[in-house]
This record gives structure tokens, C-alpha cells and sequence, in this order.
């Protein structure tokens, strides 16, 4: 048996940027070929594409896990790695997707629209890609960067032009299945309909669509019944339909006060897309007139509805009788609707530079660790991820890196001494002033190996800093250049 489904959670995990590679080149009578290590491929996006073929997330229900592929290492011989491939996952049109959070991260309507859900990561440098004047031969290479990893919430909006409400049983689907070639179940009991039927209804020559939503009782906008289960669905239509049942037996009921009924609901029900369902055009189809008592019930309401505003029509499904006339009344009110819609901007790529003065991270003190310290921003935080910590000569890169940034002063400025914990990207370090290569050559011993990490060398911390002032103050800048 079929199922609808119209809400899950999906798990999604971009892919991994690949490795780069540390290689030195080595040929016959060419003792220094040079650094030759190729960098890591980029991961791959987890994208949700719009397809015209797909009417549920019934697979991600069954499926709810999704995972794009990896970028490949880097190798020797100035070789990258190859891209991962993107996971492009079909959904149906109308599909929001939404944060943990309850925020919108995208409405997707219209086949073709694609937004990408997770961001593959970025692939690691190669040590040919990170060799500079002072670095010749690097001993080391970049990390990949992790890619995306979270969860998101996927709603399934009905698009549909006609949005049918009602109570439980007024005739909603037997109304879709004679006006469309639609055939939803119908039966004599409530909440028959469990989920939305859409149905495709020409009138002359205007074609609209028309949705059978599940249906409303008092209290669905607190989540009563089906709920908002229901009122997702409705949130797109142009124009919505009371559906009366004029021949119903419920004691306490007539169509007055189910039109007041429905109408509270709508009122108080907030759609997340943030349009008003107040300002819908509305029309009222007085149902089952095939019954005497029904027909007499709809000519005595019929009055009030018209001093409401509110466009009536009679009908009878059982004898078709007054479906012509609704039939070209709603394609009227729908060709009216559309007409009113401002035209679509077309899409257009906005620039926000950052300001001169961002230096792209921010320092503040760590709420967890007494007198320590935390590091935001992209870079920082992607550079200690990219970072290889069991090679000296890597820890020692990044330092350089963070000191060129800033981070060093910015540390300093905010009252940090040396050992003071400072976390970077879940990483905490034992914070120590050191010389930027920026500022004074390198001095390596073996390849992998940072002579500046040894305890002898950090005992003159005070001496380097005052140095580096002093070579700053002349100009000077001998250090590698920055790759990222």
C-alpha cells in the first residue's frame, strides 16, 4: 500500500575534502627536484532538486540518511586529487527545507530549482602548493576540511492553485473527483482523507489545479485532529473554498457556524512562509443540494453569505448540478489572482565585501576555562582543522598563519599571558608569543621538524617579540605567501 508522506528529518553529511600530499620529486641525476605533492579534491554537495516526477518524501522517510563521496588524496608528481561527486537528491515541488532551529533555509518551487543542503569541503594543500622562498621544501601538507554535517527538516507544501476546506465528511473529495479526473477515496466516515489529493481542472482556457486537504475541526491550529497537518497545504493556495455539507444530521452544526469555525482556524494558524491567509480570495460551495432538506438549508444561508462578501455556489455531486458555473468561477478567481501577482525578479548575484576593518575573527574569553581563551572565525578555525598536529613543521605553519592574521596581538590585547589556553575550532593550546616566519626565515632541522617548538628556543619569547616590532617597524617581510 501507497503511502503519503509530507515531513521528515534528513540526516545529511557533505563530503571530506581529501588529503594533500607530501612528495619531494625524484629523478636520475636531479638530487633536488623540489617538492612535488599534489593537493587534495574537493568534497561533494549534498543538493535538493526540484523534479517534476516525485510527489512525496516517502523516500527519504524509509532512506533518511544522506552522504555525498570524498575527495581523493593528492599524490607525487603534482597530481590532485579528484573532486568528490555531488549527491543530488529529487524532491517534490513545494518542498521547504527548515533548520533545527525552526528558521527557513529554502522554499523550493518550480521544477529545475536546486539548493545545496551541505557543503563539501574543501581539499588540502599540497606541500608543492605550500613551498615558498623560505620553505623550499615542505615537509608537510594540508588536511582536507570536513565537509557539512547536520540535520534538516523537510516540509512538502502542496502547490496548488484551489485549496478545499472543510469539516470531516462536507464532500471535499467527491467535489475533486468530479471536477477532476482525479479519484481520492471517499467514503462515509470522517477523516476519510488522510492526505492531499490534487486534481487538474480546465476551464476553458485556464488550467488550475485543485487540493483535497485533510479535514479541520475546531482547535487544528493548536494541532487538534490532523491539525497542521492539514493547514501545511493550504498556506500556497490562491484561493480557498469552503466546502459545506448542508445535509449533515450533527446536532449544533450549520453552515454559518462552520464557515465561523474554519475561518478562526485560519485566522489563528501562522504559516511559516509568512503569507497571510486572511487576504485569500474566498468562495463558499454550499454542497449536497441534491437533498430537499439540503437545498432548502443552502437557499435560507444563501443571503447572509452574500451580504459576507462571499461568492456562493450550490452544488450537488451526485447529480453534478451547479459544477459548470463553480468550475469557471474558480478559474476566474484564479486567472484574477495571478494577474495580481507582481512578475518574478529575476535572480540576481548580491556582493557583500567585507568591511576594511574586519580582520575576519573575533577573541573572546572561554566562559569554560578560567583565564582562557576563544578564537572565531572561518579562517582560523578552518586552518586548525586543516592542520596535521603529530608534524612539528605543520604546527609550526599554523602558528605563522594565526600570527599573520593577527590572532597573536589580538591575544595579547586581550590580556592573554603565555600558557593561557586558547581554543581554536574545539582545539585548545597552550598559548605561546612566537615569531611569525613572516618576520624572520625559518630555521629547519630535518623535513617535518619546527626548531621554534623546542623549549630552548621559547625561553627568548620576549626578545623574538621585540625583534619582530623592530623588523616590522623597517618593512621587512620574508615569509611564505598565504595559500588560503
Amino acid at each position: 500500500m501507497s503511502r503519503f508522506v509530507d515531513r521528515v528529518v534528513l540526516h545529511v553529511s557533505a563530503g571530506d575534502g581529501g588529503n594533500g600530499c607530501v612528495s619531494v620529486h625524484r629523478e636520475k641525476f636531479k638530487p633536488l627536484g623540489g617538492p612535488d605533492g599534489g593537493n587534495g579534491g574537493r568534497g561533494g554537495d549534498v543538493v535538493l532538486a526540484v523534479d517534476a516526477g516525485v510527489h512525496t518524501l516517502l523516500d527519504f522517510h524509509y532512506r533518511p540518511h544522506a552522504r555525498a563521496a570524498g575527495g581523493r588524496q593528492g599524490q607525487g608528481g603534482n597530481r590532485h586529487g579528484a573532486a568528490g561527486d555531488d549527491l543530488e537528491l529529487p524532491v517534490p515541488d513545494g518542498t521547504v527545507v527548515v533548520g533545527t532551529d525552526g528558521e527557513v533555509l529554502a522554499d523550493l518551487t518550480g521544477a529545475g530549482t536546486r539548493f545545496v543542503v551541505a557543503r563539501g569541503g574543501r581539499g588540502g594543500l599540497g606541500n608543492a602548493a605550500l613551498a615558498s622562498k623560505s620553505r623550499k621544501a615542505p615537509g608537510f601538507a594540508l588536511l582536507g576540511e570536513p565537509g557539512d554535517a547536520g540535520d534538516v527538516v523537510l516540509e512538502l507544501k502542496s502547490v496548488a492553485d484551489v485549496g478545499l476546506v472543510g469539516f470531516p465528511s462536507a464532500g471535499k473529495s467527491s467535489l475533486v473527483s468530479v471536477l477532476s479526473a482525479a479519484r481520492p477515496e471517499i467514503a462515509d466516515y470522517p477523516f476519510t482523507t488522510l492526505v492531499p489529493n490534487l486534481g487538474v481542472v480546465t476551464a476553458g482556457e485556464t488550467v488550475f489545479t485543485v487540493a483535497d486537504v485533510p479535514g479541520l475541526i475546531p482547535g487544528a491550529s493548536q494541532g487538534k485532529g490532523l491539525g497542521l497537518e492539514f493547514l501545511r497545504h493550504v498556506e500556497r493556495c490562491a484561493v480557498l473554498v469552503h466546502v459545506v455539507d448542508c445535509a449533515t444530521f450533527d446536532p449544533g452544526r450549520d453552515p454559518l457556524s462552520d464557515i465561523d469555525a474554519i475561518e478562526h482556524e485560519l485566522a489563528a494558524y501562522e504559516p511559516s512562509l509568512g503569507q497571510d491567509l486572511a487576504a485569500r480570495p474566498r468562495l463558499v460551495v454550499l454542497n449536497k443540494i441534491d437533498v430537499p432538506d439540503a437545498r432548502e438549508l443552502a437557499e435560507m444561508v444563501r443571503p447572509e453569505l452574500a451580504a459576507r462578501g462571499l461568492a456562493v455556489h450550490g452544488v450537488s455531486t451526485a447529480s453534478t448540478e451547479g459544477l459548470r458555473e463553480l468550475r469557471f468561477a474558480l478559474g476566474e478567481a484564479v486567472q484574477e489572482y495571478r494577474a495580481a501577482q507582481p512578475p518574478p525578479e529575476p535572480a540576481r548575484v548580491v556582493l557583500r565585501p567585507a568591511a576594511v576593518d574586519d580582520s575576519g575573527f573575533s577573541v573572546e574569553a572561554d566562559p569554560e576555562l578560567p583565564g582562557g581563551f576563544v578564537v572565531r572565525g572561518d579562517r582560523p578555525e578552518r586552518w586548525v582543522r586543516q592542520t596535521h598536529f603529530d608534524n612539528a613543521e605543520a604546527v609550526g605553519y599554523l602558528g605563522d598563519r594565526l600570527a599573520r592574521l593577527g590572532v597573536e596581538e589580538a591575544l595579547a590585547d586581550a590580556g592573554a599571558q603565555p600558557g593561557s589556553p586558547v581554543t581554536i575550532a574545539g582545539t585548545t593550546f597552550d598559548w605561546e608569543p612566537s615569531t611569525p616566519a613572516g618576520v624572520a626565515a625559518v630555521q629547519l632541522g630535518q623535513r617535518g621538524s619546527d626548531s621554534r617548538l623546542d623549549h630552548d628556543v621559547r625561553t627568548g619569547a620576549a626578545q623574538r617579540k621585540s625583534a619582530r616590532r623592530d623588523r616590522r617597524g623597517r618593512g621587512a617581510d620574508g615569509g611564505d605567501a598565504e595559500p588560503g
